[in-house]
């Protein structure tokens, strides 16, 4: 008897002992999933929780906050492309509002000092005062379309839609620009009607800003195109013209807000640096998506694809 009692306290004290061992690993993996959380925390590093253990739910919780971790690094590279973004925006939006506004106060000067002006000549300055006071609240129209866009204030229903018209009207409305700078326009559209789920009233403008690009930017190669093509699940849009073209490097940046190409600060090549980026984010609303396809002086195709109509 006496045997059997030993045996049950000795079982007793190692259970408890066990569990004492358990307490205190478990209490020092906590401690220093503790510590090392701080020391990550306090030094902003891309460090994570590293402990071997074979207690099932503290590796569950190393998993979770190494998720964590994750997601947190991910927010801060985020935040910190995106405060990047915002200062070249008001860099770039005080540049594009100051020239004009430059311009227009000048302009006023002139006729304010010179009560006899010729005319003619205040004829001519009134029209360029007009002129740039166009430019101003075309370009304040387009940051507010931006600002609709991305607060998802804007609604653009689906409908089905011809492809077929809307790409031809698109390209015809550039006619007289395509021809005043000697450019060859190369439309490949079939005659057999294509349906896309989309917007006309998007799409006019997916369209405008993207032929509108390859003008500005590719008329240099003489020529730009429209291609309209579909497949059993997808229509496809590409527009294209064989300018300079748009480096690999530049490919994922050309969609950002105020973004533009080294020269594009040039008069010649002056825009709001918002066209693409309205672009992306209008084909988004529809459901699609927008891709970059560029090889400098040989093809650069901006791709618009929507899901299709099947009836």
């Amino acid at each position: 008897m006496t045997i059997v009692w030993i045996t049950i306290i000795f079982i007793l004290s190692m259970i408890v002992v066990l569990q004492y061992i358990a307490a205190k690993r478990r209490s020092d993996d906590l401690k220093y999933c503790y510590n090392k959380l701080t020391s990550i925390m306090e030094n902003k590093s891309s460090e994570q929780l590293m402990r071997v253990t074979d207690d099932v739910s503290i590796q569950k919780l190393l998993t979770a906050m190494n998720l964590l971790l994750d997601a947190n690094q991910e927010l801060t590279a985020h935040f910190t492309r995106t405060e990047i973004v915002m200062k070249r925006m008001l860099a770039n939006v005080s540049h594009d509002l100051k020239t004009p506004l430059t311009v227009v106060l000048g302009t006023i000067e002139m006729i304010l000092d010179d009560p006899n002006l010729d005319p003619e000549e205040q004829e001519r300055l009134l029209r360029l005062l007009h002129q740039k006071a166009l430019e101003i609240v075309k370009m304040i129209h387009t940051f507010f379309d931006l600002a609709k866009l991305e607060s998802n204030d804007q609604d653009f229903p689906l409908t089905r839609v011809n492809m077929n018209g809307v790409c031809k009207n698109s390209i015809l409305s550039y006619y007289d620009v395509i021809q005043s700078n000697y450019i060859q326009p190369s439309i490949d559209i079939p005659e057999s009607p294509i349906y896309a789920y989309a917007n006309e009233e998007a799409l006019d403008r997916i369209l405008n800003n993207l032929i509108d690009n390859a003008i500005r930017y590719g008329a240099d190669g003489k020529v730009i195109g429209i291609t309209l093509r579909s497949d059993e699940a997808f229509v496809y849009i590409d527009v294209w013209d064989q300018g300079k073209g748009i480096s690999e490097q530049h490919h994922d940046l050309v969609f950002e807000r105020m973004y533009t190409l080294e020269d594009s600060r040039n008069r010649s090549f002056q825009g709001s640096g918002l066209g693409l980026t309205i672009t992306k984010r209008l084909v988004e609303q529809l459901g699609g998506e927008v891709r970059l396809h560029s090889k400098p002086y040989v093809k650069t195709t901006f791709t618009v694809i929507l899901p299709r109509a099947t009836y």
